[in-house]
């Protein structure tokens, strides 16, 4: 990841923006050119670099800027009356998984069971949201644009890395797994394995852990984890793999997310 070429949008999501209203104070839309990238690229890095000490490589400073950015389209949510981005999430879909040669994921993780939904699975990636509005609604209004922009596009599963905290030395994390392998682990044919694993093996799992609140919400809504977490040196987290089908969208969730469908 040496190289970082100059961002080009491809194939715009079609769909309208999402207005803010009373109830939501703010607008859900797709980047439209790269301005408004770079805003998303700019939360990105105060939320991993000044927020959680990850160490970036980038081309443009105090931006999050990766060669998977050119490729993605880039989901926005603002507050109302302005153009300041508070949410963001980056979707890379299948066409675009084939030109960059993989997902992110990929480097992460042999996903090679997953061989046979790769033309319906989009990746979810760098998701985050401003520490002044991080509730469930942000969250809930980047899930129903992602499900809305699915179902046109004929895709049913998405992937992502969940990435949590190396709280104690990786205590956390190994609590966490030891956690969630119980009654949220992916089917085997669904299972993957990291690249750089978490040490598990030599680390005392963390009593009573709690998932961090996106976790939460991911497995509240019918995620399932893949396999035990990776180590990513450079953002010093703990990458827990997540596959959601949308088949599996918990019932109470359904009708909100993909109206009814």
């Amino acid at each position: 990841m040496d190289t970082f070429p100059m961002l080009h949008l491809h194939h715009r999501p079609l769909t309208t923006p999402v207005p803010a209203t009373a109830a939501a104070p703010w607008s859900v839309r797709w980047a439209r050119h790269l301005d408004e990238v770079r805003a998303a690229q700019r939360l990105r890095h105060a939320v991993f670099a000044g927020e959680m000490g990850a160490r970036l490589r980038s081309p443009l400073p105090g931006h999050d800027i990766d060669l998977f950015d050119d490729y993605c389209e880039h989901l926005l949510v603002t507050q109302a009356g302005s153009d300041d981005v508070i949410g963001t999430y980056r979707v890379l879909t299948p066409a675009q998984a084939r030109r960059v040669g993989s997902t992110y994921s990929d480097t992460e993780f042999d996903l090679t069971r997953l061989r046979q939904v790769r033309d319906r699975m989009v990746e979810l990636g760098r998701s985050c949201v401003h520490p002044d509005h991080r509730t469930g609604g942000v969250i809930l209004a980047l899930w129903s644009a992602l499900s809305g922009f699915m179902q046109r596009n004929g895709l049913d599963v998405m992937i992502g890395c969940a990435s949590v905290p190396m709280h104690q030395d990786g205590r956390y994390a190994a609590g966490l797994w030891q956690r969630l392998r119980q009654d949220t682990l992916a089917p085997i044919d669904w299972q993957v394995r990291p690249r750089l694993p978490l040490p598990i093996d030599r680390i005392d799992p963390a009593p009573g852990v709690q998932p961090p609140a996106l976790v939460k919400g991911y497995l509240r809504l019918g995620a399932k984890v893949m396999g035990p977490p990776a180590w990513d040196p450079d953002f010093n987290v703990a990458d827990l793999p997540l596959v959601m089908r949308l088949q599996d969208l918990a019932p109470r969730h359904r009708n909100h997310l993909l109206g009814g469908g």
